[in-house]
């Protein structure tokens, strides 16, 4: 299984936060953000990883370092994540893991997707005691039987079971499918669509499994907001949870 990273975005909503240049560059106890997802893949035994990059890619090249394959979306300002994914075709084929590259998650999250019995699957953050009410930035998810039965920005609260965290696995035969949707979406002409568009589009026709995060720790970083509860909340719950569990896994170090 191949590890995709899609990091072609400008991030230009986290201006402010202090971070220059894309987002995935963001630190965290000195650390891009980019280099703990790949962290994150290489101790689940992914070591083929491709990213695709867009703005300033050579900045994101000299992060991820050797041993990593590289997509270029030069079309990153008019296109989204879907076409980035699309570019990236020619690599999925023998099953993948995509990530979106603003993520800030627990390994083990990632652990707990590779290894489900589930072919096709995606990551969804179930609501907590407490927790306020999904707003219209969140990519929500709908889930029937355990199935993804829909995924979108503007899904009613009342049909809305969760957040998409923005991982999700395929399969080799998952890919294939996925692929022709991809194929079909982009020759219509539809460029500016996020990936869970195909995402629900496979969901339409096939079992796409949604996994639950378990309660783990993680946040999508968009805004300064984002960034700073980031930094103060979510990054050292990851690390003290991940010191608990395996302190070898301990993000930063």
């Amino acid at each position: 299984m191949r590890g995709v990273i899609l990091a072609a975005g400008a991030g230009t909503r986290l201006h402010g936060s202090g971070v220059a240049g894309p987002k995935c560059l963001a630190p965290f106890g000195g650390t891009p953000l980019i280099e703990l997802q790949l962290r994150a893949l290489r101790q689940c035994g992914i070591d083929d990883v491709a990213v695709v990059v867009g703005f300033e890619p050579d900045r994101v090249r000299r992060a991820c370092g050797p041993g990593v394959r590289f997509v270029e979306n030069r079309d990153f300002a008019s296109t989204n994540s879907l076409f980035s994914l699309w570019l990236a075709r020619p690599l999925l084929g023998a099953g993948f893991v995509v990530l979106n590259c603003d993520v800030l998650f627990h390994p083990a999250m990632l652990t707990d997707l590779i290894m489900a019995r589930y072919e096709n699957a995606l990551l969804v953050s179930y609501p907590q005691a407490g927790d306020p009410p999904l707003g219209d930035e969140e990519m929500k998810v709908c889930v029937r039987r355990g199935r993804v039965a829909d995924i979108r920005k503007d899904l009613p609260l009342l049909e809305t079971d969760g957040e998409n965290v923005g991982i999700v696995k395929f399969s080799a035969a998952g890919a294939a499918r996925l692929i022709d949707l991809l194929d079909q979406i982009v020759e219509s002409g539809t460029l500016r669509d996020w990936a869970p568009r195909a995402f629900c589009e496979f969901a339409r026709q096939d079992a796409l499994y949604a996994l639950g995060t378990r309660g783990l720790p993680w946040t999508e970083i968009d805004t300064p907001a984002d960034y700073s509860h980031a930094l103060r909340t979510v990054f050292p719950a990851i690390q003290q949870a991940v010191t608990l569990v395996a302190p070898a896994l301990r993000l930063g170090a």
